[in-house]
């Protein structure tokens, strides 16, 4: 959409530039020039707006990161959790089982710290605010 706005005042610059003559050509570029550099501007601001907040525009991201990811951790974690509990259980019992799952807990713990999920009163401040 922005891109069609400086096209059409592309057109005006050159429409004026005929009508007015060569002497006006400065002013006439300058002019335009000071419109692409704000829209260049606006749109850089929006970037580093964006990137502030943790999230690409299009992405499905939360703010605290990557979503897929660490829901794709979680499945993985459950997946693995079946077979390295009955092994744990099968070889040493109760005590097996209770080391598998301190594991399973704490490569969990590691991932989530990863992302700062583990820090609840130590949000991000939002920068519109």
């Amino acid at each position: 959409m922005e891109s069609q706005e400086l096209k059409k005042e592309l057109s005006a610059t050159l429409d004026a530039r005929r009508e007015l003559g060569a002497e006006y050509e400065a002013a006439l570029v300058d002019s335009f020039v000071e419109k692409v550099d704000t829209q260049v501007r606006r749109r850089l601001a929006e970037e580093r707006l964006t990137a502030a907040r943790g999230t690409h525009p299009g992405a499905a991201e939360s703010a605290d990161g990557n979503f897929g990811e660490r829901f794709g951790f979680a499945i993985v974690t459950l997946v693995l959790a079946i077979p390295l509990s009955a092994i744990g259980a099968a070889q040493a019992q109760l005590s097996g089982l209770v080391v598998a799952w301190l594991g399973i807990l704490g490569v969990n713990f590691v991932h989530a710290a990863k992302f700062g999920l583990l820090r609840r009163g130590d949000r991000r401040p939002d920068p519109l605010d």
